[in-house]
């Protein structure tokens, strides 16, 4: 029986991010946050860089 690579990686990344979240709640949130603010911050700029093409 073969086993598939690509579902083990995720199940184990799944795992860990479960497990980091029981751990370390707060760094958890503060990672998300961080995350969202980037992305945020990313779609500005490319909104103003559409914005200055008109």
């Amino acid at each position: 029986m073969a086993v598939n690579l690509k579902k083990v990686l995720v199940w184990l990344a799944i795992a860990f991010v479960v497990f980091y979240v029981i751990q370390q709640p707060e760094s958890s949130a503060e990672m998300v946050k961080n995350a969202g603010q980037a992305l945020g911050d990313a779609a500005s700029s490319i909104a103003d860089f559409v914005t200055s093409l008109v």
